[in-house]
């Protein structure tokens, strides 16, 4: 019965017609949707890659709420790149990263030595002078950040027991290479002054 006054209506002419079918092709349309909204997601593809939510300095000690998981393309997606925010979280940057970069396992310092590991401890950047001594830090290692004193034979101590976070490549330039220590907030500001206008060196502790 439904099916013969349907049929009856749209062999109706004019604008009843038109409005008949509009109105079942909009409820046709709301059930489509419902169907799609009701229907279960499929699993997102690609792989997965951890990126940063925001832009940060070299020397940042990341937190889960700096980072977020992204699906790059098999093809795309960095070597070395990481996959799971719990491996990034606690570890430090070795070099500034821009807000949506993947994180690969080379731009990471070591777990347990952001300056977080240590209770207030901060995070400073050196140059140094001396090629070979930078050669042979690796994150963890401890120093004594050292400088001139007024003699020659009296060296300054900057800080003492700092933990390298990380030592970071060859950039090209002739000031030196590049190595984050973390601190006592203290010492941190006294040796990142020293190192704007002095020689600054490190020791290394047994």
């Amino acid at each position: 019965m439904t099916t013969n006054r349907l049929g009856t209506l749209l062999a109706r002419p004019g604008w009843r017609r038109l409005a008949l079918l509009r109105r079942v092709a909009a409820t046709v349309l709301a059930a489509a949707a419902l169907v799609l909204a009701l229907a279960p997601q499929p699993a997102m593809s690609g792989t997965p890659v951890v990126v940063t939510t925001a832009d940060l300095p070299a020397g940042s000690a990341l937190r889960a709420e700096h980072l977020a998981v992204r699906h790059f393309p098999a093809a795309l997606a960095p070597a070395g790149a990481v996959g799971e925010i719990p491996v990034a979280d606690g570890r430090v940057l070795v070099g500034a990263a821009r807000a949506g970069e993947p994180l690969t396992d080379v731009r990471l310092a070591g777990a347990g030595l952001s300056p977080a590991g240590s209770p207030g401890a901060t995070a400073v950047p050196i140059r140094l002078a001396d090629a070979g001594v930078a050669a042979m830090l690796v994150p963890g290692s401890r120093v004594d950040v050292v400088t001139v004193g007024a003699r020659t034979d009296e060296p300054v101590v900057l800080a003492a027991a700092a933990t390298v976070l990380a030592v970071l490549p060859e950039d090209g330039g002739t000031s030196g290479r590049l190595v984050l220590v973390a601190t006592a907030p203290g010492q941190a500001a006294q040796v990142a002054a020293a190192s704007l206008t002095e020689q600054v060196a490190v020791t290394l502790r047994a």
